[in-house]
Parts: structure tokens; C-alpha cells; sequence
């Protein structure tokens, strides 16, 4: 029988902890400088799930990564990273859809040495209401999925 060592509860850390913690290592951007940063050549990388890609559309660029991938994917020392994780000084600027769960994300870059890693504060849904550029559900986003070719395929 396995068994679980006990917790302090110094130890315990609620999920606001951890992400004020996250955003304490982040410069996190607005939306027009997260435009900015994609034209002078940071990375979008858009974490959102199907479902709300399906019904808001996407970034134009932004490559679209599971979060259940995304480190093995941008990752430069991963044989499963893509070809647009070229190195670790890379600017990436991580999407969620609120600007929550990129923070986490974001955080766990940096903690692979991905040290220009941050996110966009409040989201897509802060690119969108800042009237930034969106393509409708079903356009063509840089998409990192099952269609696309592994990575010894490339």
C-alpha cells in the first residue's frame, strides 16, 4: 500500500498563492503590447482549449499549443519541441483565455530557462475587447495538433 506523507500546513499553498507567486516572476503585457511584442517577433503561443477557439476564433499567428504539451513543445532541449522553439532567449507570450492559466504556463517557461517567457494579461478575451485583430472560428491558426507532422516528420 502506498501511502502519502503528511502535509504541513505551513506547506499548503492555495491556487491564488501559487499564482501570485507565478506572476511575481512575469512582466505580464496589455493587449497592444502583446501586438507590439508579436511585430517586433515574439512567439504568441495560444493555449486555449478547442471548444473556446471553436467559438471565439484565434490571433492571427498565434501558434495554438495544448497546454498538456506546451513545455515539451517549447522546450529547445525536447525532441518533441516544434522548429519555432528555436532557443531560450526567445520572446513568448503565452494566451489563455482570461489571462489565468497563461500565468502558470508562463511561469513553467521560465522554469525551463525560457527566461522572456510572460502572458498577456487578461487574455483573448483582453485582445479581442482591445479590437486587435481576430480570426473567426474555423480560419487558419498555426496549429500544433494532430494534423500537424511530428516533429521527425518535419
Amino acid at each position: 500500500m502506498v501511502t502519502t506523507p503528511p502535509v504541513s500546513p505551513g506547506s499548503v499553498r492555495g491556487i491564488d498563492e501559487l499564482l501570485a507567486a507565478a506572476r511575481t516572476r512575469l512582466e505580464r503585457l496589455d493587449a497592444h503590447q502583446a501586438y507590439r511584442a508579436a511585430e517586433s517577433g515574439a512567439l504568441l503561443v495560444d493555449i486555449r482549449y478547442a471548444a473556446l477557439r471553436d467559438r471565439d476564433g484565434t490571433i492571427p499567428g498565434a501558434l495554438v499549443v495544448e497546454r498538456n504539451e506546451l513545455e515539451w513543445r517549447l522546450d529547445p532541449l525536447c525532441d518533441h519541441r516544434l522548429p519555432e522553439a528555436a532557443h531560450h532567449g526567445q520572446r513568448i507570450v503565452v494566451i489563455c483565455n482570461e489571462g489565468y492559466a497563461s500565468s502558470l504556463a508562463a511561469a513553467s517557461l521560465q522554469a525551463l530557462g525560457l527566461h522572456r517567457a510572460t502572458d498577456l494579461a487578461g487574455g483573448f478575451q483582453a485582445w479581442r475587447a482591445a479590437g486587435l485583430p481576430v480570426d473567426p472560428p474555423g480560419g487558419t491558426d498555426r496549429y500544433d495538433g494532430p494534423d500537424r507532422p511530428a516533429q521527425s516528420e518535419r
